[in-house]
């Protein structure tokens, strides 16, 4: 698994080399938005208000927010709307109530159409007037009418009357007399007292009735989310999951790296790093039919999370970097001798770089000068799946030849025992990598030992296994 860090580099070269996939993905989306606003028809939001006159806590508002979602309201509401195949407690699904500044309710109803839109919203409305009157005592029932408003006219008679009372009473100041007027006086304010009190637990004496602050307005656009806010949300949904798909991959990636891994991987010390120049067709991989048309039209075909390559020197510097690791490996070696060498099936930079080495190891000195000749290479390509070496020959040794970042620790394992299986010890390993050459010189001349890279596998013996 890699440690790195996600930087902002790392999400720069996705989108760069990843640009068509993230485009085709961003379009893919759009289309599955599109197609949820189809199953899902467009909603229309109508809002009205309802007036509280009065004093209103906060609790009370919040007790009429939640009677006016209620089915004793919406169910009435549903009754008098009469849609065919809609009943209230769909409707309760689609009404919403909420408190605003001002002691005003509002109610919003959400349907297919702006017009039942506006015919919902204006009947909930409606419906919880209705309802509040009834609980006041506000309805227009005759039977309704006869509660307080009768008792307030008996207390009113009785008042007369005691007034009657008193003043037929004697007007002498004898003791009955005084003890009869007083009597009736204490009878008054208790009356008075007791309609005090019934006005004020009475909610209609403070409280008005509620009213509806005119028809709701017919709504002119869908209600979120609409059919462009699905397109948009659905196309960046995939953009953001093919992206976070490629950091995640990034994470999870168990390639080898560094020489130090791929060493104690593969067993053996590492001789040398070479480069190899950067061409773009030595970067994909050959395949042939409509799945590879389509992998090279996406730009999938290519590794993304290469970093990109660095400007090496000319050819000259290049070819010393092959000339040290022949050196080092014929110093290494008791005694010149025939080599295998390794490259795994698939790896194009390591299969560059090894045609590369066997080129310079066959322009070296001869086995019989005075410094020793470097030892004579034949390149092998060799599956990681199923990894196979030649038994050992004429060669007695295998040098393994691969790029940086391209097979994880298991995959080299693999190659290191299909070399013991057939009695090859891994004498070193050279790791190869990509860098953009600079442009040719006009003047001067190539020096006599440089090779072209394009010379390749098999040049020691003719053939390649």
């Amino acid at each position: 698994m890699s440690d790195d860090p996600i930087r902002l580099v790392t999400i720069g070269r996705i989108l760069r080399r990843r640009r068509r996939l993230l485009a085709v993905l961003a379009v893919v989306g759009a289309l599955v938005g599109y197609g949820t606003s189809v199953l899902f028809p467009p909603r229309y939001t109508a809002s009205a208000s309802v007036l509280l006159p009065g004093q209103w806590e906060e609790r009370e508002l919040l007790t009429q927010v939640e009677i006016a979602t209620s089915s004793a309201v919406v169910d009435r509401a549903a009754a008098t709307l009469g849609w065919t195949g809609v009943s209230g407690g769909e409707l309760r699904d689609r009404v919403s109530a909420k408190a605003a500044v001002g002691n005003i309710i509002k109610i919003s109803g959400t349907a297919d159409t702006p017009e039942r839109a506006q015919q919902l919203s204006d009947r909930v409305a409606q419906q919880l007037v209705a309802f509040a009157a009834r609980i006041a005592g506000d309805s227009t029932d005759p039977e309704a009418a006869t509660g307080p408003e009768a008792l307030r006219q008996k207390v009113v008679q009785t008042n007369r009357s005691i007034t009657d009372l008193a003043n037929a009473a004697d007007p002498g100041q004898t003791v009955e007399s005084v003890e009869a007027r007083t009597a009736l006086e204490k009878l008054r304010i208790a009356l008075e007292e007791a309609m005090k009190k019934l006005d004020q637990a009475d909610p209609a004496t403070n409280k008005t009735g509620m009213v509806v602050m005119g028809p709701a307005a017919r709504p002119t656009g869908e209600a979120p989310p609409t059919r462009m806010q699905l397109i948009v949300a659905g196309a960046l949904l995939f953009f953001l999951l093919a992206v976070v798909g490629h950091l995640a991959a990034a994470r999870v990636n168990r390639r080898l790296r560094t020489e130090p891994e791929i060493a104690a991987a593969l067993g053996s010390a590492l001789l040398g790093t070479v480069d190899v120049p950067g061409e773009r067709p030595a970067n994909r991989p050959e395949g042939r039919g409509p799945r590879a048309w389509i992998r090279r039209l996406l730009g999938v075909d290519t590794r993304w999370d290469i970093p990109t390559p660095q400007t090496s020197g000319d050819e000259a510097s290049r070819q010393i970097r092959y000339r040290r690791v022949c050196a080092r490996l014929r110093d290494q070696l008791p005694a010149p001798r025939r080599l295998l060498v390794v490259v795994p099936d698939g790896d194009e930079i390591a299969r560059r770089a090894a045609g590369q080495l066997v080129a310079e190891a066959n322009s070296g000195p001869s086995p019989s000068s005075s410094s020793r000749g470097y030892p004579m290479l034949r390149v092998v390509e060799v599956s990681v799946d199923r990894p196979m070496v030649p038994d050992r020959d004429t060669e007695s040794g295998a040098l393994v030849v691969l790029s940086a970042g391209s097979w994880t620790a298991g995959e080299l394992a693999g190659i290191a025992e299909a070399c013991a299986d057939g009695r090859h010890e891994v004498v070193g390993i050279v790791v190869a990598g990509t860098v953009r050459a600079r442009p040719t010189r006009s003047a001067g001349h190539p020096p006599d030992d440089a090779t072209p890279a394009l010379a390749v596998r098999g040049h020691a013996t003719g053939e390649s296994v």
